[in-house]
């Protein structure tokens, strides 16, 4: 699956310095706005300690882990939804991501620039929603303007005029989408209009090295902020991660690390809240030429795991072999799994859960 995430946020607020940490990508992080002109894109690996253990049993040729595209996006100003800065452009690399990730500015230093003067992370976070929602509601305008007609005479058409009118008066509100008091049945009706503020966000405050574990007055006041979004707010110090990312030895970063009493870099906790962010699970695949983490999405069928791996699977699915992680780690084989009477065999109502090691039995 193409899994894509988008940073955006202010210019100056520290997305390319991040990016780089992420993707070892060489985005220019100068100190002036938009030197981010076209879209830098990292395939970032997905950390998974499941993924490790398994190879350390099994001893396969390969190992393939998950992956997720984040995609450096330029700095975002006000007037963007109207085309100030470069705005369409900067709107139309945000319409193509799966989820944004906004960075967000909670740190003092007069030596960094800010694009408005002074330190505000809540008036940042403003700017940015405004012209998403601005943006949105042109997109929802010209589409009820479509519609409407055929409302009068085609049943899906008036159900999609009455979703599209409940969200044209939510942005006109200044509300993002994903807050609207429609479901997800109904998000299915506008889902092709590919809305900016209807993605699902995670917020980056970027701190200072003092402020990287408690927080500090910026965060409290973007936690307060986003509460009614229940979106996840995650602290970073993107100065420390890219100095962790110039320490090549993985002993210097743990001891790095340790001084300063981090148990893992905000790297690393990001990657896994953008994954976990999309609702995504993993499976597994483990033999001897290959052991390979699959990407789905929660709630999937035996069948439709199957169809990640290729269409055929799906369409001549006759069963799953579905093995639970801890069972494998703790037996230590896939045989010993078989002996103890470990391994399920499963058909196509099995929901495949977070984890499970799968072998799939079709028709061609």
């Amino acid at each position: 699956m193409a899994l894509q995430c988008g940073i955006v946020g202010l210019p100056n607020v520290g997305k390319s310095t991040l990016f780089n940490c992420l993707s070892n990508a060489k985005a220019q992080a100068a100190n002036f706005p938009f030197c981010t002109i076209e879209p830098n894109i990292g395939v970032i690996t997905v950390p998974d300690d499941r993924l490790t253990k398994l190879t350390e049993l099994v001893k396969p040729q390969r190992v393939v882990p998950n992956t997720i595209e984040i995609v450096d996006i330029a700095g975002l100003v006000k007037g963007a939804s109207k085309g100030e800065g470069l705005g369409n452009q900067f709107l139309g690399n945000i319409r193509a991501t799966n989820a944004i990730i906004h960075v967000l500015r909670c740190f003092d230093d007069g030596n960094v620039i800010h694009v408005d003067g002074s330190v505000d992370p809540i008036r940042d976070k403003e700017i940015i929603d405004t012209e998403l929602q601005l943006k949105d509601l042109d997109t929802v305008v010209k589409r009820v303007q479509k519609v409407e007609k055929m409302a009068k005479t085609d049943k899906d058409a008036k159900r999609t005029f009455d979703i599209l009118t409940i969200v044209k008066a939510h942005l006109e509100a200044g509300k993002s989408v994903r807050t609207a008091a429609i479901t997800e049945d109904d998000f299915l009706f506008i889902d092709e209009l590919s809305l900016l503020t209807a993605k699902p966000v995670l917020y980056v405050c970027n701190v200072d090295e003092a402020s990287v574990i408690k927080g500090n007055k910026y965060v409290d006041l973007v936690k307060e902020a986003v509460k009614a979004e229940k979106a996840e707010v995650l602290i970073i110090s993107a100065k420390i991660e890219s100095e962790i990312a110039e320490l090549e030895d993985f002993e210097e970063r743990t001891i790095f690390l340790e001084d300063l009493g981090l148990t893992e870099s905000g790297v690393a906790k990001l990657i896994v809240a953008a994954y976990r962010l999309l609702d995504l699970y993993t499976y597994f695949t483990a033999g001897v030429q290959e052991v390979r983490a699959w990407t789905i999405t929660k709630g999937f069928t035996a069948p439709q795991a199957a169809g990640v791996i290729h269409s055929d699977f799906e369409k001549g699915f006759i069963r799953a072999e579905v093995i639970k992680y801890q069972d494998f780690v703790t037996l230590g084989s896939e045989n010993a799994c078989k002996e103890a009477g470990k391994l399920g065999v499963e058909g196509k109502t099995y929901v495949v859960e977070d984890g499970d090691i799968m072998h799939f039995r079709f028709n061609v």
